[in-house]
């Protein structure tokens, strides 16, 4: 049934309206939805665990038993297994733009038992940007973050207020092949880390970048008893009679492995060296020496967490505006071919064909028979 002009005027407006508004929509998705979407989730909550795989790289820990015995000097286990574990959860206060990260990390070796196996126990709290993964300065003007690295006579950890600046969690949404700044938590101090290059991980495009700390004195960082020491000559293993006091360095070299979409790391490797020294430079008893890198478990674990952030960044990102657009434009040609037709008349001129001829054929003008009464 053909439509009126006036029917087919209406529906052509309509589906300009239409076509507009997906248009709008297909315009304003990347633009608006993408700048929530492309934020940390205030419901993360990330397990990562890093052991030492033996592929013949040294793994040496001093036995702290060795320090305080009243004989022999200070010994260092060989070929230690260890299991590094961080917790990280979202804490208050959080909002829409900022999120307060608490990580609580462990290092520990896994041929000893209970806490005679626990080597170190750290808990860090850090308000970040949720876009960026830069700290954020505090409202009251304090430090931004906390450090713990002791316990009181209770057993409660003891929180030391430390200004966090850097990277250290997660890298920014849209991560560049560039220098970023990077914050240790051991040292408490920042130190850039450089892009390397760009690889595969599980066929995941990943972003490599390393970051190197030199020597520090750990005494001059935190207040803890194990980070300067006074033990006699011997008990230290070094030359002289009397007491010889060492304060322990701390050296790394951090690797991470960063899906640039999302700021995902996907893989972590730290190669770390605790000693006693009386000079940085010069390393004299191994506290703890070892390559630490993150299990399969984590790496699997980190891309599928990356993957889920990027697929949403690609349906609001891309998806979605091209189908909106294609049904925009399909909706606007219709509709402005409607309208056209709607304007110029009624449809299409109809078809009048000529009336059929008279019987008998073309040219037969005979007017009718008529009757003669012959009895008149």
């Amino acid at each position: 049934m053909a439509l009126s002009a006036g029917t087919r005027r209406t529906v052509a407006c309509v589906l300009v309206g239409l076509g507009a508004m997906l248009l709008v929509a297909a315009i304003m998705i990347p633009t608006y939805t993408i700048s929530r979407l492309a934020k940390t989730p205030l419901d993360l909550e990330i397990t990562t665990v890093a052991t030492n795989p033996q592929t013949g790289a040294p793994s040496e820990v001093l036995d702290a038993k060795s320090l305080t015995s009243p004989t022999g000097s200070a010994k260092v286990d060989q070929n230690v297994p260890l299991v590094s574990q961080r917790f990280l959860t979202v804490e208050n206060p959080s909002n829409a733009s900022e999120m307060t990260i608490q990580a609580g990390q462990t290092l520990r070796r896994t041929d000893k038992q209970g806490d005679t196996g626990l080597l170190t126990a750290t808990i860090d709290r850090v308000t970040i940007d949720r876009k960026t993964g830069q700290p954020v300065d505090s409202v009251d003007g304090g430090p931004n973050g906390s450090i713990a690295v002791t316990v009181d006579k209770k057993g409660e950890a003891v929180m030391d207020p430390v200004q966090h600046t850097g990277l250290q969690y997660r890298f920014p949404i849209g991560t560049d092949k560039k220098t970023y700044p990077y914050f240790d938590l051991n040292a408490r101090k920042t130190f850039d880390i450089n892009y390397v290059d760009e690889t595969e991980i599980n066929n995941l495009k990943v972003y490599h970048f390393q970051q190197s700390i030199p020597a520090t004195d750990l005494s001059t960082v935190a207040n803890s008893p194990t980070n300067k020491l006074t033990l006699a000559a011997s008990k230290w293993g070094v030359e002289g009679d009397g007491d010889v006091t060492m304060a322990r360095f701390y050296t790394n070299t951090r690797d991470l492995w960063v899906e640039p979409e999302t700021g995902t790391v996907i893989k972590g490797q730290e190669q770390i060296h605790l000693y006693y020294a009386r000079s940085g430079d010069k390393p004299e008893v191994t506290a703890l020496k070892s390559t630490l890198v993150f299990d399969e478990n984590t790496i699997e674990s980190q891309i599928s967490v990356a993957k889920d952030n990027m697929d949403k960044l690609s349906l609001y990102g891309r998806i979605l505006p091209i189908i909106l657009g294609v049904l925009a434009a399909i909706f606007l040609i219709v509709g402005i071919l409607l309208g056209v037709l709607g304007k110029n008349g009624n449809g299409p001129t109809p078809v009048r064909r000529p009336a059929p001829a008279p019987a008998g054929g073309p040219g037969n003008f005979d007017p009718p028979t008529q009757q003669i009464d012959m009895s008149k």
